[in-house]
């Protein structure tokens, strides 16, 4: 076991505060040029270091000596970084980078050239977070505080330089010292931006024209929504002061880097981690051993002992978390993996055989090598199944070390809950359930019951996904042969859950009870255990026939997710999966299936069979072209799956939802049984969306109007204050101002996408902008056929007719496409194919362009979203959870576009309906459509039949779209059907883009519904959401320091 410091090393080089007052570092006044020898190890270490103990900044005490003796030799200056407030706190801080160039260097000391500046820059500020960092948890760890802690496969940070800066003041004061230095600020953050001052305002502030080179990347860490989500949250608690920590994978190539080219995506691994990354420390004395495989036996002492199989090690990288204008720093521990160095097979590489030798080495580190790694082989699965029980058991051994130690000598695990609360964002952190039994049970000596109290009251369970077959599952067998321990204790919690579900419903109404168990349930397709297998008789089971619409409706409810990413895969056959998944069954054939099938009633023969069809009606026997027997081969039988969200559900003290819609949703439908039998359980909390990143930092210009007229730039942490906006809405010197810091940021966009993409725009024209991962359900197909229709049309109209009808737009397109969601590609080379064409046809010019901008991130949509003036929301309604970039999107002054679904609706409610332009159907009549749909009565808009036409006429190039646009076809059928509903909505949304061009004919209106937008967005601060989950679910209370 790890043992745990509450302290960050800074690295090599130690500061001493000398401030009582600083908000950050004080580093003295001195350089000293000096020699340091240890007592203990008589090491001499040359050159310039600098004398500091680490403690609380506003301490009052004296200065902590050193273990080690100093022997000074000469003085020069001390670098130091001041107070905001302080004079000339910029010569400090250009002393304190020029040390960090000097003594932590990552490249040769010739030349202080901007990647050396960059490293420097950012060591420097790290030098703020670690004593802050330190501040922070000397507090907790002497209160013992109640913390929470955030368990998350996605972190998707963004840049931090910038971020960190502005969170501590000193933007300002670093532009100048980056200045005395030969650099500036926007060429060593490399952001697209510049910085100005105003000096009746004393203020720096941000200006966005385009940049080029890239110095900081984005942290490779998270994809879309999720990540992002869980990364404002980290910001909100540091800001509101809570205790918490987040937990999550350190991902060595990310998920990946989108390149555009003629056939479409293509993904590369990222680079990120490639020149290092100066925001994390490697904490080489935390580390954790994690098993798999192995079997489980009973020891003497009668409890269980997980034995055998392959060992790996996961070792901590910290990242310091700055709260906006307050010294409270929390912590994001990531965790990579590794094996131990005597696992290299020396033998075997000396004869060699290198890929042998380095085997072991490399199934452990490639766990936290990709995000979410593909996983249509059983290699993919269980390589993701590694990743997720890596992320549980790590965090939870070190989240009980923290409480034993917190603890001392008197560890009373009743009151673990107290002290402890874990929230899963999703279903992959799903095995922290049994991970936390398994640890209070087989290596503390709890009992079932103790264990079981324990682990409902510390879990608590986020949804984010309402479709049933995204929900996660997993093999049983898979799951067995990978965690066995884990499936013994899960077939327990199962049991538990049967025995609740039998004395809730009793036994007398077979049918009730069985359906109930069916849909509640952890097990899948598992025989009740032997306490309860005579609770429901089932019928004789037979080998009869059945039919191939039978089949072919098994087969659709057998298709799984292995979600996180919600791309539907279909499983694999029985057969091979069973193949895989335990390689001694490979001699089974289809005799001993049938065996399976019914092992007493092999005797059963064709007419026997017949029979059995439909006992009370013989004539339901004979074959039909209509119905047809398939007799040669039994039915398959399903799979056993363990389903996680169910686990979920069950194992925890609470489940939520993330908008007021799924989470009415996740209790009418996803949940329904649960929530009828645990109402209390459930609770919404509507996303939200940090206002530092935001809209703070990433759009200066707004912000600034924002404070200008409202008289304080306390919007920035009490959101409310944005309400007051609407009562200048029509005043036109403040819709002016509006309006040129709109434009402003759309020249820099302009810059942008020229740079990025080769396209040319006008800034005279709509930005209209649609970026999030590409998924069906979003609907990124239904934007581009939108706009092929209006292409089309404007090719039928004079030039007069055009402009008069339509508003030019720039249609802005971003978001990956996971690499195995084959349609989704698809969509992307589309969008870029229709790009090709209209961006250079000369009849069309300015009025119409379309751009797909490659690997989209958090930086770019810091710059793409303060520019936009319409953003489309707008996948089929109750699909999408919540979403979060309509959040940021309305905050920044965007109208918004879209159906009643996830946050929508609330969106929809703060800014009003006359500044949201909605279209579709409604989330409760979408099941009624698709059975019309499937009964053959729907019936397609000539408008939707022509642009299909269109499409299929090759206009967009010799690439075949019959796959695409066959999937909008027919009734029935896997990848058919049009599910998603594009063909239903099309009209709708061709009509509803109609009155967006009104609307922006009239710049006064829209202007109006683009500060109404922004005074409406208050409600979605992800502070607000934190508040929430801190008083109703985590039951922690803020600890500001002194």
């Amino acid at each position: 076991m790890a043992t745990t410091s509450s302290h960050f090393s800074a690295t090599s080089h130690w500061y001493s505060n000398e401030s009582s007052v600083s908000r950050l570092i004080d580093f003295g006044s001195k350089w000293r040029k000096q020699q340091l020898f240890s007592k203990n190890s008589r090491r001499l270490v040359k050159r310039r270091l600098v004398s500091v103990s680490i403690k609380n900044v506003s301490s009052g005490e004296p200065k902590q000596k050193l273990k080690d003796d100093l022997l000074i030799q000469e003085e020069e200056e001390v670098p130091r970084i001041l107070n905001p407030s302080t004079p000339n706190a910029s010569a400090s801080i250009a002393s304190n980078i020029k040390y960090h160039a000097e003594f932590t260097p990552l490249f040769s000391l010739e030349r202080f050239e901007l990647p050396k500046a960059y490293f420097a820059t950012a060591q420097s500020v790290r030098d703020a977070l670690i004593i802050n960092w330190n501040s922070t948890y000397e507090c907790y760890e002497r209160l013992n505080a109640k913390q929470a802690y955030y368990l998350s496969m996605e972190f998707l940070q963004g840049r931090a330089l910038l971020n960190a800066i502005g969170n501590l003041e000193l933007t300002g004061a670093y532009a100048e010292a980056l200045s005395k230095l030969g650099h500036s600020l926007e060429n060593v953050a490399c952001q697209p931006f510049s910085l100005k001052h105003n000096s009746l305002e004393a203020e720096w502030y941000v200006s966005m024209p385009s940049g080029k080179g890239k110095m900081e990347p984005d942290a490779a860490l998270g994809n879309g929504g999720l990540g992002r989500l869980a990364s404002c949250f980290l910001d909100s608690l540091a800001t509101l002061n809570y205790p918490a920590w987040g937990y999550g994978l350190r991902y060595k190539y990310g998920l990946f880097k989108q390149k555009i080219t003629k056939d479409g995506q293509e993904e590369v691994a990222e680079d990120w981690l490639e020149m290092g990354n100066p925001w994390e420390i490697l904490r080489n004395d935390i580390s954790y051993p994690v098993k798999f495989y192995g079997k489980v036996v009973s020891g003497s002492d009668g409890k269980k002992h997980w034995i055998g199989g392959e060992d790996i090690k996961a070792v901590a990288y910290d990242v310091p978390i700055p709260g906006y204008k307050t010294k409270t720093t929390i912590n994001l521990r990531l965790w990579s993996t590794k094996a131990p160095s005597e696992d290299l097979d020396l033998y075997a590489f000396n004869l060699g055989d290198h890929t042998k030798a380095y085997e072991a080495l490399l199934n452990a580190e490639k766990i936290c090598y990709v995000l979410y790694p593909g996983d249509d082989s059983l290699e993919g699965k269980i390589l993701r199944l590694k990743q997720q029980y890596t992320l549980c058991s790590a965090s939870l051994q070190d989240i009980i070390s923290c409480f034993e130690r917190r603890s001392g000598s008197n560890i009373k695990w009743e009151k673990f809950p107290e002290k402890v609360a874990v929230q899963m964002n999703d279903t992959h952190p799903t095995l922290c359930i049994p991970e936390l039994m398994r640890i209070l049970i087989d290596l503390k000596g709890l009992s079932w019951e103790e264990a079981w109290n324990i682990t409902q009251r510390t879990v608590a369970y986020t949804n984010h996904t309402v479709l049933p077959e995204a929900l996660e599952k997993w093999s049983v067998e898979l799951m067995q042969k990978l965690l066995p321990r884990h499936v013994e204790i899960i077939e327990l919690i199962d049991e538990e859950l049967i025995r609740t579900i039998v004395s809730e419903y009793g036994n007398e109404d077979s049918d009730l009870l069985e359906k109930k168990l069916k849909e509640m349930r952890i097990l899948e397709n598992v025989d009740l255990p032997s306490a309860f297998a005579d609770l429901i008789v089932k019928p004789k089971q037979s080998s009869v026939g059945v039919t191939s619409e039978e089949l072919e409706n098994f087969e659709e409810e057998t298709k799984l997710v292995y979600n996180s990413e919600e791309e539907t895969k279909t499983a694999y056959d029985l057969e091979e999966e069973m193949e895989l998944v335990d390689e001694k069954d490979e001699s089974n054939d289809l005799e001993e299936e049938m065996e399976l099938v019914d092992e007493n009633d092999e005797s059963n023969d064709l007419e026997e069979e017949m029979e059995l069809v439909d006992e009370k009606d013989e004539s339901n026997c004979k074959v039909t072209q209509k119905k047809e027997k398939i007799m040669a081969e039994p039915p398959p039988i399903p799979p056993k799956m363990v389903r996680m969200a169910n686990l979920c559900v069950v194992g925890g003290h609470a489940v939520n939802g993330v908008a007021e819609i799924h989470s009415e949703i996740v209790k009418d439908e996803v949940f329904n049984a649960f929530f009828k039998l645990w109402p209390d359980k459930f609770q919404n909390k509507t996303n939200g969306v940090t206002p530092r990143r935001w809209i703070r930092f990433c759009n200066p210009g707004l912000s600034k109007i924002i404070t200008d007229w409202t008289g304080t730039d306390d919007w920035v942490l009490n959101t409310e204050k944005l309400a007051e906006l609407r009562k200048f809405s029509d005043n036109e010197e403040f819709q002016v101002q509006w309006k040129a810091a709109k434009r402003s940021n759309k020249m820099k966009v302009i810059s942008f996408l020229k740079e990025k993409t080769g396209y040319s725009v006008s800034p005279d024209a709509m930005f209209d902008i649609q970026v999030k991962r590409i998924h069906e359900y979003k609907r990124q197909l239904l934007n581009i056929l939108g706009i092929v229709y209006r292409y089309k049309k404007m090719k039928e109209m004079s030039a007069a007719e055009r402009k008069t009808k339509y508003a030019p737009r720039v249609c802005i397109f971003g978001g990956k496409a996971f690499a195995t969601y084959v349609q989704a590609k698809r969509i992307v080379k589309f969008i870029t194919d229709v790009g090709a064409t209209v961006n250079h046809d000369p009849e069309i010019g300015d009025l119409l362009k379309v751009v797909f901008v490659p690997d989209y991130n958090v930086s770019v949509a810091e710059l793409l979203i303060p520019a936009s003036e319409l953003s489309q929301h707008i996948s089929t309604a109750g699909m999408e959870a919540s979403g979060t970039s309509n959040m940021k999107f309305a905050m920044n002054g965007c109208v918004l576009i879209g159906t009643l679904d996830g946050a929508n609706v609330e969106i929809r409610e703060e800014v009003g309906e006359d500044n949201f332009f909605l279209f579709g159907a409604k989330a409760h009549e979408i099941a009624g459509l698709r059975k019309e749909r499937a009964d053959g009565k729907f019936v397609p808009d000539p408008s939707f039949e022509e642009v299909k036409d269109f499409v299929r006429s090759g206009v967009f190039g010799p690439y075949s779209y019959d796959e695409l646009m066959g999937s909008l076809e027919g009734n029935e059928g896997f990848g058919r059907a049009d599910y998603f509903l594009v063909g239903k909505d099309f009209a709708s949304y061709v009509e509803c883009q109609d009155e967006v061009d009104k609307a922006y004919q009239d710049q006064k209106r829209w202007t109006k519904m683009s500060i109404m937008n922004t005074a409406g967005s208050y409600k979605f601060s992800s502070d607000r959401t934190i508040r929430e989950y801190a008083r109703e679910i985590w039951n922690i209370e803020p600890v500001e320091l002194p």
